[in-house]
């Protein structure tokens, strides 16, 4: 298989910046966000367990998974995050498997939240860590997102502490610069994985 490179972060890290810019040379990648919305799709099994779990207020008018109260309920309650990581991540992980099988890129990026929470972390053969400071994650998210602070924090304290990412990290892409900043870092490790995925064959 060629080269897969992970990248994850915190949330309002700016992972999506970052992938952008690969999809700018040409790479692949797989985002398990999205594919995390795939697999609960109107239709998909994972949508109906859902729903007969958490009852119809997680599902909106179209018959489509309402994230938002779905968040604001699994991040209130422990018990019921981890009921629902139970149902999701081994379809996500599926899928996950199969895009970057399909990759005709020199190179696969897997851009994921929880690369280093789950088993993902097991299909890179680099881990990229998108680091900024956590004032700017919960500014960045705020705004984008709408969400309030408090609702912002519950999701931070959900995920790895920012030294527990940094610390697994081979690489450190710093993202509390400019666009600019951060399209030239991404042109210099495009470079390296180019090399990297070249030794391989």
């Amino acid at each position: 298989m060629s080269l897969v490179v992970g990248i994850t972060g915190g949330i309002g890290s700016g992972k999506s910046a970052v992938t952008r810019c690969f999809e700018e040379h040409g790479i692949t990648v797989v985002d398990a966000d999205l594919v995390a919305r795939v697999i609960v799709e109107p239709g998909k099994p994972a949508l109906a367990k859902i729903a007969a779990h958490f009852g119809p207020g997680v599902i909106q008018a179209d018959g489509t998974l309402d994230r938002p109260a779905l968040r604001s309920r699994v991040f209130a309650d422990e018990s019921q995050r981890l009921w629902l990581e139970r149902l999701t991540h081994p379809l996500i992980g599926g899928e996950i498997v199969n895009r970057i099988s399909a990759s005709r890129s020199p190179y696969t990026i897997l851009s994921s939240p929880l690369l280093l929470d789950t088993s993902q972390h097991t299909l890179v053969d680099c881990v990229v860590v998108v680091d900024a400071p956590e004032s700017v994650q919960l500014q960045r998210t705020m705004q984008r997102d709408g969400n309030d602070e408090a609702q912002v924090k519950r999701i931070m304290a959900a995920q790895l502490t920012r030294a527990q990412r940094l610390e697994r990290a081979d690489i450190v892409l710093d993202n509390s610069g400019s666009l600019e900043d951060l399209a030239q870092a991404v042109e210099e490790l495009h470079k390296e994985f180019l090399l990297r995925a070249e030794s391989r064959r």
